[in-house]
């Protein structure tokens, strides 16, 4: 007999997880609730953290050129992204734990399905956050002090959807840091162009985040929790369409307020915001917001649109 949809599985494996994700199938069993709790069998996350990070890098080396040191910065940032999202997702846990186990989607999560206790998931959160911070250590003074200037947002969010109809605006403000951080990792300073590139992402994030909050509105409506998808209801398309809107003219702003050597560097960044445009807006043809299922896609899509820019953006460097 098939599980109950959201009820919490035998063999430990999320709800919302992808069938056959390398931790279900390759990770060592007792270290599976602890991935699983740092969001490592749904990689989305990392990459939705990661990709701010490599706009920053990009933006910042539009002026000067890429060094050797960017090699690093790209690396590291991709595990930092790793780590850090998973501290961030086991704080979400331990705050949301009596939240996720009302929610179908949520319930079968490593806490509320008693995988993992509250004391073992603080444990994980401080041990992925040490991680994180050897790794910011190695960075310019300025990147170390936004690393930790970070640290209040990503405590806020979790209790944002319990007192504002905006919880996503806390997301982006956390998610997209590392644009500001790894700009001054780059550059040692943080301009004008970086502050418009963090704007961007900001909004970015509530488009995307306003999609994933579709997925449980009914839930959420039920036990009182908080979102920009309840706040929007019917009204959700036209609020998606003006933050993809927001998103393209804020990042063309990013690039346009930013000295860039060469003459071809400024229409390779334009055409790389264009393109991620047109990626949001097939994304939305595709949307419906009344399906799950639809909602999901159409949220994981957004890795490849924030990539588009990021790929555009790095050339516009090399050029």
């Amino acid at each position: 007999m098939s599980e109950t949809p959201g009820m919490p599985d035998p063999q430990g494996t999320v709800a919302d997880a992808v069938a056959g994700n390398w931790v279900d199938r390759y990770a060592p069993a007792w270290s599976r609730p602890y991935l699983r709790l740092s969001r490592a069998d749904r990689p989305i996350g990392t990459w939705l953290l990661l990709i701010p990070c490599l706009w920053g890098i990009a933006l910042a080396a539009m002026s000067d050129g890429f060094r050797a040191w960017d090699l690093w910065l790209a690396l590291s940032c991709g595990v930092g992204a790793f780590v850090m999202r998973g501290a961030g997702c086991t704080w979400n846990d331990i705050a949301d734990r009596d939240i996720d186990a009302q929610v179908a989607r949520t319930r079968s999560r490593p806490i509320p399905s008693g995988q993992v206790s509250v004391r073992g998931a603080l444990v994980w959160m401080v041990l992925q956050a040490l991680a994180g911070a050897a790794i910011l250590l190695s960075y310019n003074s300025l990147a170390i002090a936004l690393g930790a200037a970070s640290l209040g947002l990503v405590a806020i969010y979790p209790f944002a959807k319990r007192f504002t109809w905006w919880p996503q605006v806390f997301l982006g403000l956390a998610f997209n840091w590392g644009a500001l951080l790894a700009f001054a990792a780059h550059a040692g300073t943080v301009t004008v162009g970086a502050v418009a590139l963090y704007a961007a992402g900001i909004v970015w994030t509530l488009y995307y985040d306003t999609i994933y909050a579709h997925q449980d509105k009914e839930d959420d409506a039920l036990i009182g929790v908080k979102s920009t998808a309840r706040l929007f209801a019917d009204r959700s398309r036209q609020w998606l369409w003006g933050f993809m809107a927001a998103t393209v003219l804020l990042m063309a702003l990013a690039v346009v307020l930013t000295p860039l050597h060469g003459v071809w560097a400024p229409l390779v960044a334009l055409a790389g915001v264009w393109a991620m445009g047109w990626h949001m807006v097939w994304q939305m043809r595709r949307l419906d917001l009344d399906d799950p299922a639809s909602c999901r896609a159409g949220f994981l899509a957004n890795r490849d649109a924030g990539l588009i820019a990021a790929l555009f953006l790095a050339v516009a460097a090399l050029v």
